[in-house]
C-alpha cells in the first residue's frame, strides 16, 4: 500500500505544482473522453449489428465489422485522449493523466483483439462468446495494475490473504494466478487444437479416421499441458496434487465409469477404424450416417434431420450394422406380385426397365429381378438393384421404380392381385333329415 500512496502523492505534487486547473482540465477531458467513447460505441454497435443481420455479407466483411464492434470503445477514446494530448502540449503542458489512459486504452484494444483471434481459432459457441469479455477484462485489470505500478503492492496484499495446513499454503494471489493463467492457456490450447484440426481437414493424404484422431489426441495433450503449467507457474507444489489423483481415482471407480468408458471407447473405434465420419450405420432402431466422432460420443443424423447422440460405449459393446464400412455399394429390393394369368417373363422385363428411371441405381451391378415363389395371391417377383449413396435415403429409390413399375404393369394390363381365399361350403345333415 505504501508503493500506492507514494505514487499518488508524487502524481499530485506534480500536478498542483503546474497549477490547479490544469489538473481539472485534464481530469474533465478523460470524463469526456470515456464518455464520447461510451457514446460511440452504443452507436456503432446498433449499426454493427444491423449490418451484420445482412444475408448477402462477405465473410471478410464480417469479420472486419466484428473487430470493429471490439475496438469501437477504445479506438474512440483514444482519438478523444491524442487531441486532449494535443492542444496542451501545444501551451507547454505536461499530460500525464492523458499519458496514462491513452497507454491503459491501447492496452483494451490489443487485449480484445488478440482474444478475439483466439476464440475465432475455436469452434464458436454461446460459452466462449460470453466468456470472451470477462477473459479481456481481467486481463486489462492486470496490464493496468502493471502500467500503474501497482501490481507489486496488490500481489503482495493478496499473498497475505492465505490459508495454511501444514506445509502446505494456499493464498489468494495463488488462487487468482491459478485462475488467470488456466483461462489464458486453456484458451491458447483450444485455439491451437482448432489450428491443427483446420490443418489436418486440408490435408488430402490424411484418411478422416487419422484425422479425428490426431485432433483428439493433440487437444486432449495441450488442454493437459495447459493446467499443468498454470499450476506450476501460480506456485502450486504439483507433489501435493498426490492426494487429489487418489480422490480422482477413486471418483473414476465409482461414479465416473461410463464417461471414463465412453471417453476411452472413442479412441478404441478411432483405431481400429470400425466406424469413420460418413459411414451408414444402424444401431438398434436408428439408421443414419455419422456427421461426427465426438471424445464422448457420435452423431448420427438421419433422412429425417434428426441427430441422434450415440455413446461410444454402445458402438463397441453392441452390434453395429456398418452400410459403408468396407464397400459403399447398397443393394434394394423391390418386391411385387402378379396374378397367375399374367406372363412372369412380360411382367419381369417391365421390372427391369423401371430400375433405370432413377440415377442413382448403378449399371454395374445390373438390375436383376428374380421369381421368387409361387404365393397364395400369385407370383411373386423381386427386383434387385445396387446403389452407393445409402446417406440420400433408400424409400425415393423404391417410390420412383414401383411407380415405373405400376405404369408399365397398366399399359401392358397385368395386374397385381388382391389376396384370395377359397371358402368350401359344407352342408351338414341331421339324422333323419333329408338332402333338399
Amino acid at each position: 500500500m505504501e508503493e500506492i500512496s507514494t505514487s499518488l502523492g508524487t502524481l499530485w505534487e506534480a500536478f498542483t505544482t503546474r497549477g490547479v486547473t490544469v489538473l481539472a482540465l485534464q481530469l474533465l477531458l478523460m470524463v469526456i473522453a470515456v464518455m464520447a467513447a461510451f457514446f460511440i460505441h452504443r452507436y456503432t454497435q446498433k449499426s454493427l449489428v444491423e449490418r451484420l443481420k445482412s444475408s448477402d455479407i462477405s465473410r471478410m466483411r464480417s469479420l472486419l465489422l466484428k473487430i470493429g464492434q471490439r475496438l469501437a470503445f477504445p479506438m474512440s477514446g483514444l482519438f478523444a485522449a491524442l487531441v486532449g494530448q494535443l492542444v496542451f502540449r501545444l501551451f507547454g503542458y505536461e499530460t500525464p493523466l492523458l499519458d496514462m489512459l491513452a497507454k491503459l486504452l491501447v492496452a483494451l484494444a490489443i487485449i480484445r483483439l488478440i482474444v478475439y483471434a483466439l476464440r475465432v481459432g475455436i469452434a464458436p459457441g454461446p460459452g466462449l462468446k460470453a466468456w470472451e469479455k470477462v477473459i479481456s477484462t481481467s486481463i486489462w485489470v492486470i496490464v493496468a495494475l502493471h502500467l500503474l505500478g501497482w501490481l507489486p503492492t496488490v500481489e503482495a496484499s493478496l499473498d497475505q490473504l492465505a490459508i495454511g495446513t501444514g506445509e502446505h499454503r494456499v493464498s489468494l494471489l495463488m488462487a487468482g494466478k491459478f485462475v488467470v493463467l488456466s483461462a489464458f492457456y486453456l484458451l491458447l490450447a483450444l485455439w491451437l487444437a482448432g489450428v491443427i484440426e483446420q490443418w489436418l481437414k486440408a490435408s488430402p493424404h490424411i484418411n478422416i479416421s487419422l484425422r479425428v484422431g490426431v485432433s483428439k489426441i493433440s487437444k486432449v495433450v495441450l488442454l493437459t499441458v495447459a493446467i499443468m503449467m498454470a499450476l506450476t507457474e501460480a506456485g502450486v507444489n504439483l507433489a501435493s496434487l498426490t492426494v487429489f489423483g487418489g480422490a480422482l481415482g477413486v471418483g473414476i471407480g465409482f461414479g465416473l465409469q461410463k464417461i471414463v468408458s465412453n471417453f476411452i471407447s472413442g479412441f478404441i473405434l478411432l483405431g481400429d477404424r470400425s466406424i469413420r465420419p460418413g459411414d451408414v450405420i444402424s444401431v438398434g432402431d436408428n439408421y443414419g450416417w455419422v456427421k461426427e466422432l465426438r471424445a464422448r460420443y457420435i452423431v448420427v443424423r438421419n433422412r429425417d434431420g434428426v441427430e441422434t447422440l450415440i455413446p461410444n460405449e454402445n458402438l463397441v459393446t453392441t452390434d453395429v450394422i456398418n452400410w459403408s464400412y468396407s464397400d459403399r455399394r447398397v443393394r434394394v429390393r423391390v418386391p411385387v406380385q402378379i396374378s397367375y394369368n399374367d406372363d412372369p417373363e412380360q411382367a419381369m422385363a417391365i421390372m427391369e426397365k423401371a430400375a433405370t428411371v432413377n440415377d442413382r441405381v448403378l449399371k454395374s451391378p445390373e438390375p436383376a429381378v428374380r421369381l421368387m415363389e409361387f404365393a397364395d395371391n400369385g407370383i411373386a417377383l423381386e427386383l434387385r438393384v445396387w446403389m452407393t449413396d445409402p446417406e440420400e435415403g433408400v424409400g425415393n429409390v423404391r417410390s420412383d421404380i414401383n411407380l415405373a413399375i405400376w405404369h408399365g404393369f397398366k399399359e401392358a394390363g397385368i395386374t397385381i392381385p388382391y389376396p384370395q381365399r377359397d371358402v368350401h361350403l359344407r352342408q351338414v345333415i341331421e339324422p333323419g333329415q333329408q338332402l333338399s
